[in-house]
Formats: structure tokens, C-alpha cells, sequence
């Protein structure tokens, strides 16, 4: 596709549409924040960087892009990890951070009406203010909803309460050709044609802006309870994970750790995690109104632990410990992404029968590929994050064993009935095994689907396929 090339006459008709200088980035002004985004692996540089206020703003700057035929990425914090955000044929970027108030709670109805650029970790705490809770719970807490609902965002809280996706009522969205649609609504039940809605959820920003969401809310529990467990061996620790999802006992997270990432965190934060009597830990969460109404389930599941194997139950019933745990299970991407000099992630979804499986795989890719290869995980859900590390290596070392890894473990992913991606989206970076996972015929669909909502593919073009 050819695109137009941005120029002096195209910079000022969007300063004419924006009117404010201090939102509008352009040559030596743009920061090189805009080239990447958190794992950096991709780069290109936006001719312009557009900080849009509203609705309005956003509409105006896409239909001007589709009548000019520019290309347009959205962004939100820049805390993805696929390139998504990151403008390949360069153009406009569309920053939307600045889109970030709470525009309802409706008490009545159990939503909150936001705009793209609310952060997670204030929305949490809005609602939770109001003696609500929503639950997705991505790792990222300074990301955008704008972002959480472009990659159908998961997060620990999964096992329970499942991802983004089931908790989007209502979108505002801003189709290429400016265009503003809403999709869904407060409805609880909706069976009128195609969950256009839906297919918005996880679309990484190719097919329309979204300037609204409207989300659902639960009453917020009471009472949380944490249980860190200790295993002599990774494998058993893993071992565990289906029996403790048989039990019906349901937990709202269960983590699986190391002790070397635990190491890296220590590290990283400058502080010492609560117990280091073992290699292998799980990490579970139980919620409720009451201590009362947990107690019977993570004593269920204490005992399973004890059963095979564990070395101890650690129970976290204090905010003060409760924080240095969790703290720690945050902290684990920045603190790996510290200890090395460049690094990729595969962040595949597997049945949760087969995370034993796969994680145990990828430790046996360190020594074949030749790399330090490190991992975490929503043990509950099948979504492992694993880190390939660059370390000392020469760039073109890295290269070669980088692919030779991730065509590894991909492979292996899809032998097992897993995906390419668990949450963190396919972006530019994952594309070529998204295409290898994928029948071709599926491949059109998507296509097609891409092509109904931007015939000129302008928006986040050269994205997921």
C-alpha cells in the first residue's frame, strides 16, 4: 500500500484541527518514547504525534488521515510488548493518554463509563472507592483500558474472573473514515447480529479508535487471603496446578515462580521476599465477603499442596506481607529485563493441563538454543510468560537463536492445543507465527474482516498479519 507522505501542508491542517501546539509533536519535537514501546524489539519514528482531547479531535484527525491517506496508530501508555503501538509506515500517531476521565459509575446497573486513556491501576482504585471491583488485573498497572481492551488483556485474577473481553459492555469507537459507531451497551444479554462489540475487543487498533468504554463492575470483596506455597521441585509445583483447579475450589490467582526471577525481583526492588526455602513457589489468592467464606477452600486446596509435596503453607492474611509478596510477582518483567542486555518474550496460552508441559520444554530449549531462558505464569489459565535473554551475545548470534527459539517454543505451543498469544497481543512482532499457527483460510477471514473496516488500510497498518 502506497501512503501518502506527510508534509508541511498536512501539519498544518492537523494544527488547524487541534488548535493547541503543546498537543501536536512533530519533526525534533517528538519524543523517542513514540518509536517503541515497552520491550523496544521494534522501531519506527512518526512523522507527527497527535494528542487528542476528545471524541471530536479524534474523529477529524482520522477522517482528515482517510481522505489523505495517511497511516494512523493509536497508542495509549506505550506499555505493550509486541510493537503494536509502534508506527511502521510511519505517519500520524495518535496518542490518547490524554483521554483519561471517568465519565460515570452507574450504581445501578454495575458499570463504569471511561475514556481510552484511564490507567488500570486508577480505575481500580475509583471503583474500589465506591465499594466496587473490576477484575481484570493485567501486570501492567500503569497501562491504558484503551489499551487493555485493544489486546483483550487477562492478567492473574483470570482463573476467577476471566479477561478484558468479559467485562466490555459498550464502546465508543472512531472508524478510519472518522466515522463515530457505539457498539453494545448496559444490556446484560444482547442477540441483535454480529457482536460487532467483540470483535472490537482484541483488535489491537486495526480496525477503529475506541474513545469510550463502558465496563462491568462487581461488588468488591471483602476479605483476600493469599497462601504462598513452597515446592522442593519445579515439577512438582506444576504437578499441582490441575489437581488444585479439579478441587472446584477456584481460586482468583494461581502464580507459578522460580527462584532465580524471585532473585532478579530481590534485586531489582532492593528487597528481600518474604521466605527462601525453595526453587519453586505457587502463588494463590482467594477472595470473599469473609474470612469465613474462603477459609474452606484454601484449606482444600492447602491440603492438595501438602499431599504432593509441598514443603509448607505460608499464609498471607497481612497487607504488610500480602504487599511484599505481590510486589515481588510484579515486579518480575522489569527485573528480568534488567538483568540482561535485550530480551524477547513468548507469552503463550496452553490448556492448563499442559503448562507442566511446555514450561518444562522451555527449559530444556536453554541448553539446545544456547541462551538463558527464563519464565512465569498464570498457572491457573495456561498463560506462560517466557523470556529469551540476549545477555553477551553478538547481535547476529542473537538473531539466529532468537528465531530458533520462538519457532521452538511456538511449535511446541500449538502441538499442545495452545495459541501464539495469551494476552499481550500479536502487534508487528508476532506476526510471522501467528500466520504459522493459523489455517490460511482463517488467515482471509481476518482479512476480509480488516478490509470492511479500512478498505484503505491506513489504521495501524502492517499489524497482527
Amino acid at each position: 500500500m502506497a501512503y501518502k507522505t506527510f508534509d508541511e501542508t498536512d501539519f498544518k491542517n492537523i494544527m488547524a484541527i487541534i488548535n493547541d501546539s503543546a498537543r501536536v509533536l512533530y519533526k525534533d519535537k517528538i519524543n523517542a518514547e513514540y518509536s517503541h514501546d515497552e520491550l523496544g524489539g521494534t522501531h519506527s519514528v512518526p512523522d507527527i504525534v497527535v494528542k487528542a482531547l476528545c471524541t471530536d479531535e479524534v474523529s477529524k484527525v482520522m477522517e482528515y488521515a482517510y481522505k489523505s491517506n495517511i497511516p494512523v496508530t493509536p497508542r495509549g501508555s506505550g506499555t505493550g510488548l509486541v510493537g503494536a503501538c509502534v508506527p511502521i509506515e510511519k505517519g500520524i500517531t495518535l496518542d490518547l493518554s490524554l483521554m483519561n476521565k471517568f465519565l460515570e459509575l452507574d450504581e445501578d446497573n454495575l458499570t463504569v463509563t471511561v475514556e481510552p486513556g484511564v490507567l488500570l491501576m486508577d480505575l481500580a482504585k475509583y471503583v474500589e472507592e465506591h465499594d466496587f471491583f473490576y477484575p481484570p488485573d493485567p501486570g501492567e498497572k500503569t497501562a491504558t483500558i484503551g489499551g487493555n481492551i485493544s489486546t483483550n488483556a487477562g492478567g492473574m485474577r483470570a482463573v476467577k474472573y476471566g479477561v478484558t473481553r468479559d467485562y466490555v459492555r459498550a464502546l465508543e469507537v472512531v472508524l478510519p473514515s472518522g466515522h463515530v459507531v457505539n457498539l453494545g451497551g448496559k444490556v446484560v444479554k444482547n442477540s441483535s447480529g454480529y457482536a460487532m462489540k467483540d470483535l472490537m475487543v482484541g483488535s489491537e487498533g486495526t480496525l477503529g479508535v475506541i474513545t469510550k468504554a463502558t465496563l462491568k463492575l462487581l461488588p468488591l470483596p471483602k476479605k483476600t487471603i493469599s497462601l504462598l506455597i513452597p515446592f522442593s521441585t519445579f515439577d512438582k509445583a506444576i504437578e499441582t496446578v490441575p489437581l488444585i483447579i479439579k478441587s472446584k475450589a477456584i481460586p482468583t490467582a494461581v502464580e507459578f515462580m522460580q527462584r532465580e526471577v524471585i532473585m532478579d525481583a530481590e534485586d531489582y526492588l532492593g528487597s528481600n521476599f518474604p521466605d527462601n526455602q525453595s526453587d519453586a513457589y505457587l502463588l494463590l489468592k482467594f477472595d470473599g465477603n469473609s474470612k469465613e467464606e474462603i477459609e474452606d477452600d484454601y484449606e482444600k486446596v492447602a491440603k492438595i499442596c501438602l499431599e504432593q509435596g509441598a514443603k509448607d503453607i505460608l499464609i498471607s492474611d497481612t497487607e504488610e506481607r500480602d504487599e511484599a509478596i505481590w510486589k515481588t510477582r510484579g515486579a518480575f518483567l522489569e527485573a528480568i529485563k534488567s538483568s540482561t542486555s535485550d530480551m524477547d518474550e513468548v507469552d503463550v496460552v496452553v490448556p492448563r493441563n499442559k503448562v507442566n508441559e511446555m514450561v518444562t520444554f522451555s527449559h530444556t530449549l536453554k541448553d539446545t538454543v544456547g541462551t538463558r531462558i527464563k519464565s512465569f505464569g498464570h498457572a491457573g489459565d495456561g498463560n506462560l510468560h517466557i523470556y529469551v535473554l540476549k545477555d553477551n551475545l553478538t547481535d547476529d548470534d542473537w538473531s539466529k537463536k532468537l528465531h530458533d527459539a520462538m519457532n521452538e517454543m511456538y511449535g511446541k505451543a500449538k502441538s499442545l492445543g495452545g495459541s501464539v498469544s495469551g494476552e499481550h497481543g500479536i502487534g508487528y512482532a508476532k506476526k510471522e507465527y501467528l500466520k504459522n499457527s493459523l489455517d490460511p483460510a482463517v488467515i482471509e477471514i481476518m482479512r476480509g474482516i480488516k478490509a470492511a473496516f479500512d478498505p484503505k488500510n491506513i489504521l495501524n497498518p502492517r499489524k497482527i498479519f
